[in-house]
């Protein structure tokens, strides 16, 4: 498989299709990030004070930038998750490899956030079935974590439904030092 920092594949099944983010997608994402019903289910953590509340076009077109900035310097990735029946942009799915002191060293991260109609069990479990299995490849690890918060039921069955396991263990911030819990792992 390519460097996906090299060359950033597509996704696609007969519902969703996930592509690198661009600008062009701001006026479909602020849609999402503007959504409060939605805003819980974001995983935030260790993100340097960011909650992803983008209200307008602007504060999304820069949020955009930065994560296109952050894919030129090998951070992370971001694909922006288009609805083939709705022919917009519902999400956006970010995956990186976290280099860290505590339990989750060497863990590729997924953080998943899709507008609030689209929190359902079918909808998450397929956006990840189509990126989840390379995901391991892509990002250089064994183990494959992501966030769910006790109050995010569908979003438990989804992952479960795919493979991943709900753990005890802390994520420690590596820029605040604070221990973030409700993680859920999946092992290649």
């Amino acid at each position: 498989m390519t460097n996906v920092y090299e060359s950033c594949p597509v996704f696609e099944n007969d519902e969703y299709l996930l592509r690198l983010s661009a600008l062009e997608d701001a006026a479909d994402l602020v849609d999402v990030y503007s959504d409060k019903n939605a805003l819980p289910f974001f995983n935030s953590d260790n993100c340097h004070g960011d909650n992803f509340y983008y209200p307008d076009e602007e504060s999304m077109e820069k949020a955009i930038a930065f994560w296109q900035s952050s894919y030129a310097s090998k951070w992370f990735v971001r694909w922006t998750i288009y609805s083939k029946r709705i022919q917009k942009a519902i999400g956006s799915i970010e995956l990186f490899h976290r280099e860290a002191a505590d339990e989750f060293n060497d863990a590729g991260v997924l953080r998943l956030d899709v507008k609030s109609e689209f929190e359902t069990a079918d909808c998450i479990a397929a956006i990840l079935r189509m990126i989840v299995p390379d995901a391991f490849e892509l990002f250089y690890c064994e183990e494959m974590i992501t966030k769910v918060p006790i109050y995010a039921v569908e979003r438990m069955k989804a992952v479960q439904e795919i493979g991943f396991h709900k753990t005890d263990r802390l994520l420690v911030g590596t820029n605040d030092g604070y221990a973030y819990k409700d993680y859920w792992f999946m092992n290649r």
